[in-house]
């Protein structure tokens, strides 16, 4: 395992890593919390690995069961040479819950996670019993100076670009966490890397979320947004709030694009609050 990852991981203990295989590719996942308890499945955003949620999985692990995959092209997982449309995306995420949760899940995503998870609950609807949207990519109609910064970053990643592009993203004045951007730095130099992200970029700004896909979602929703994203702007819920019937919505001040990872309590509490509704 690359070192950046190795020193990430010891943070948690209990942690568990695995891996298994999905459509015949090697998917590396971490689970945390009881097998007992209710599932949540937290699905990260482009060009990120499941070590993007590391502060809030062990908060959340105290009443549920976390299971965070590196989706299939990002992360530790396979990278095979393919369309990383949202389709192809939510179908492996099809393969990944029915081989690793037993019962109907939560299912959370953010950003590029966000608009699998919405792609996947409009054609799974028994499968999910509730949604968690954080800054949910599928709606954005052009790209924003923080979302170009951090494609440059990933294209062409130096410990400089890639903490600029992160600081920018957090926008909060804060220097980025050097070990989550050499994991970061890590992936992206790994084979097929690049292509499964600028494959995945493309499919965000190609292939947007139908309004009959929002309409379809039954399931009640938790849309978290901070208030000050600059990659995906807070307006840019209102799509979401129109359309999605049962939705709850949770502005998250002083944060950026991810809140979960800038205020994880504030986050995981209003969540738990949520799911337990």
């Amino acid at each position: 395992m690359p070192k950046a990852y190795l020193l990430i991981t010891n943070h948690i203990s209990q942690m568990r890593q695995q891996f298994i295989r999905v459509m015949d590719n090697r998917i590396r996942y971490i689970v945390d919390g009881e097998d007992n308890m209710d599932t949540i499945v937290l699905l990260h955003g482009l060009g990120a690995s499941a070590e993007r949620w590391i502060h809030v999985i062990p908060i959340l692990a105290r009443h549920l069961r976390v299971v965070v995959p590196d989706m299939i092209g990002f992360g530790l997982s396979d990278k095979p040479s393919t369309d990383y449309s949202p389709d192809f995306l939510a179908l492996f995420l099809d393969g990944f819950i029915r081989a690793t949760c037993k019962r109907r899940i939560f299912l959370a995503g953010s950003s590029l996670g966000g608009q699998i998870a919405v792609t996947y609950a409009a054609s799974h609807p028994a499968d999910i019993r509730k949604l968690v949207l954080v800054s949910p990519a599928g709606i954005l109609e052009k790209s924003t100076a923080a979302l170009d910064k951090y494609v440059m970053a990933a294209l062409y990643p130096s410990t400089q670009s890639v903490s600029d592009a992160f600081e920018v993203m957090e926008a909060s004045g804060n220097k980025a966490d050097k070990e989550l951007v050499d994991s970061f730095i890590e992936r992206m130099r790994m084979p097929n890397a690049k292509l499964a992200f600028m494959s995945a970029l493309l499919g965000l700004k190609n292939i947007s979320l139908s309004e009959e896909q929002l309409r379809s979602i039954m399931h009640p929703t938790l849309i978290v947004w901070g208030a000050n994203d600059p990659v995906i702007p807070m307006h840019t819920a209102g799509h979401f709030i129109a359309a999605i019937k049962d939705c709850t919505f949770f502005r998250m001040d002083n944060c950026g694009h991810t809140p979960y990872v800038q205020e994880p309590e504030t986050f995981a509490d209003k969540v738990i609050r949520f799911l337990r509704r």
